[in-house]
């Protein structure tokens, strides 16, 4: 296999040197490495020049989740296209190894994802979060799964994962333009058209966010309105209850180890999300430029409604 690494970048000065060095230290290679850049402004781009790493760039408002990503495979020469944010450092040397042995020997698998560590020093409710998003099991999802699951069985990460070229070119690609979630739109089209997923948990990155109760918010808008955008997947399974699985098993876990501190902040970051989802899914009735506001990515809505292409591959399983 020929593996394509791609990691859309902005102003990831601080991030580049570590992971690009542990990327060439990988004990299975990368045929290559492609850094698409948003107009950074500080040295992104000559890094990765001095690093290897061939350099794609594109205006920072035309940057697209799901397009951004599509436009790099297209200029990728490898047969499986592997994923990265700027921020998430392999832990170790067989990151690659681990993430794609699933594609080596499982030709049912489309894509696997990592497992995500929080950073040294992360705060308590993003580490417990961390914890009981990505354990140390690793696991094959597909339709026979979508009972047990529920909502879960699309859950994936472009934070750190690798795809069969053929499957994603098969599947249609990532939607675009899209404000958020292409990774959970195009699990739910390979799980929905009879491929297998994995998360391989032995494929472990150093990544973690501390984001603020508005961030949270806003992260949560854009979350909502991914979904309400692509309906159809919550016509198999909602996502309110791992919601509040989630919060429950943050809630014993701070008061079996007597953290009282940090109850009220759990509190607080589940009302954030729970109303920034809920808006995002109303977002049809909420003005423009309100959207705008409302949302960490407010240049999406600055496109006109025309660009804003359906996912429209035809799928084997009805998705009605």
């Amino acid at each position: 296999m020929q593996i394509s690494v791609i990691i859309p970048t902005l102003n990831a000065e601080r991030y580049l040197p570590a992971l690009l060095d542990r990327l060439h230290k990988q004990t299975v290679k990368a045929h290559e490495i492609i850094v698409v850049d948003s107009d950074s402004g500080d040295r992104t781009v000559a890094i990765a020049r001095e690093n290897g790493a061939k350099v794609l760039q594109i205006p920072k408002e035309r940057f697209d989740h799901g397009g951004t990503r599509n436009m790099a495979a297209s200029k990728a020469s490898g047969d499986v296209l592997v994923f990265l944010t700027q921020d998430a450092l392999p832990e170790d040397d067989r990151l690659l190894e681990a993430l794609t042995r699933p594609l080596a020997e499982h030709p049912e698998v489309s894509s696997v994802c990592g497992r995500q560590v929080a950073r040294p020093g992360a705060a308590v409710l993003e580490r417990m979060t961390a914890e009981l998003n990505y354990p140390p099991e690793p696991q094959h999802k597909s339709l026979k799964d979508l009972d047990r699951l529920g909502i879960k069985l699309f859950f994936f990460t472009n934070v750190c994962a690798a795809y069969r070229r053929e499957a994603f070119e098969a599947i249609g690609r990532f939607p675009e333009p899209i404000i958020l979630n292409e990774d959970m739109v195009i699990t739910a089209r390979f799980i929905l058209n009879g491929y297998t997923v994995v998360y391989q948990s032995e494929a472990r990155v150093i990544h973690s966010h501390h984001y603020t109760l508005r961030q949270q918010f806003r992260r949560n808008f854009d979350i909502g309105a991914s979904l309400r955008i692509h309906n159809w997947i919550l016509k198999h399974a909602k996502a309110e209850g791992q919601g509040v699985k989630l919060v429950k098993k943050q809630m014993q876990q701070l008061l079996q180890s007597g953290d009282w501190r940090s109850v009220p902040r759990l509190v607080l970051e589940a009302a954030a999300k729970y109303s920034g989802y809920r808006l995002g899914l109303s977002y049809p009735a909420i003005p423009m430029f309100i959207r705008k506001k409302l949302s960490m990515y407010s240049f999406y809505w600055n496109r006109e409604e025309h660009e804003r292409a359906s996912y429209s591959v035809p799928l084997n399983h009805d998705e009605r």
